[in-house]
């Protein structure tokens, strides 16, 4: 009997490679997005079921997971893809923004995984699956709210990890880099209305890309792969790390001093290039 992963966000990206990747491999798949109606490629897939779901509604979450496991039965696996990233000055953040934050990065999450928790335990298996990214475990200037909501979603996987091994349920955490697009697509800017940021923050998109330019950015493709990987290896690694930039920044902070990982992140993005 085929397996069934319910997997959020996946109207593009990482999301939609990762459905389409289950699906390859014999998975039934429940693709869910906010928009399903605008989708036209996973809703020609057989086993496969397209459904709405927005993370910040409860109650599409319950008829989400409802609907999957009417069709399917069950849910052997959960992707918690859904999010995305505000970044800017903190100071000129509005309530609104970083309330949107956790709201979809890590209230969601949560309450996506509350909702599937109890079939993976009757059934007394599952795997949890939550995407983090390097930046839940390295902070960049700018990155006040993305970072914040991501260590998070790595505190959270890890509580959780330990808390739901006993009954059978596995919990692990995705940590890409860059994915071979612009860093800023995808971005909420913040609106900076304070002059005395405006140097640093010019200079910060540039400086970021030109630290890791020299490292080969994940693919879509490759962060789907991982993911499949996670689920299906049957380890008890807690974290995978993908694309050689997200592994320069988080060797960064392991594998040195806090003081001298504090000074390395400072002399990339915010100390005077000519002074250094």
């Amino acid at each position: 009997m085929a397996k069934t992963v319910l997997i959020t966000g996946t109207s593009s990206g990482f999301g939609k490679q990762t459905a389409k990747l289950f699906h390859e491999n014999g998975w039934s798949v429940i693709a869910t997005m906010r928009a399903p109606e605008k989708e036209t490629e996973l809703t020609q897939l057989d086993n496969v079921i397209v459904d709405y779901l927005d993370v910040k509604d409860t109650e599409s979450i319950r008829k989400a997971v409802k609907a999957g496991t009417d069709t399917f039965g069950t849910i052997d696996a959960l992707i918690n893809n859904a999010g995305y990233g505000v970044m800017g000055v903190f100071e000129s953040a509005t309530e609104e923004q970083i309330r949107q934050q956790y709201a979809v990065n890590v209230f969601g999450m949560m309450q996506v995984t509350q909702a599937v928790l109890p079939y993976m335990r009757a059934q007394g298996s599952g795997t949890i699956i939550n995407i983090s990214s390097f930046g839940g475990v390295v902070a960049l200037p700018f990155g006040s709210l993305y970072n914040s909501s991501k260590f998070a979603v790595e505190g959270f996987s890890e509580a959780l990890s330990h808390e739901v091994l006993p009954l059978g349920i596995t919990v692990k955490i995705i940590e890409p880099g860059g994915v071979v697009t612009n860093f800023r697509n995808g971005l909420t800017m913040i609106n900076n209305k304070i002059p005395v940021y405006n140097p640093l923050l010019a200079s910060f998109f540039g400086r970021y890309a030109q630290t890791t330019q020299h490292l080969p950015k994940a693919s879509p493709e490759m962060v789907a792969a991982t993911i499949y990987e996670a689920t299906t290896d049957g380890k008890q690694q807690l974290r995978y790390v993908v694309g050689e930039d997200a592994q320069f920044y988080i060797d960064a902070k392991t594998k040195n001093s806090d003081e001298a990982y504090t000074r390395l992140i400072r002399d990339y993005f915010v100390n005077d290039p000519v002074s250094q």
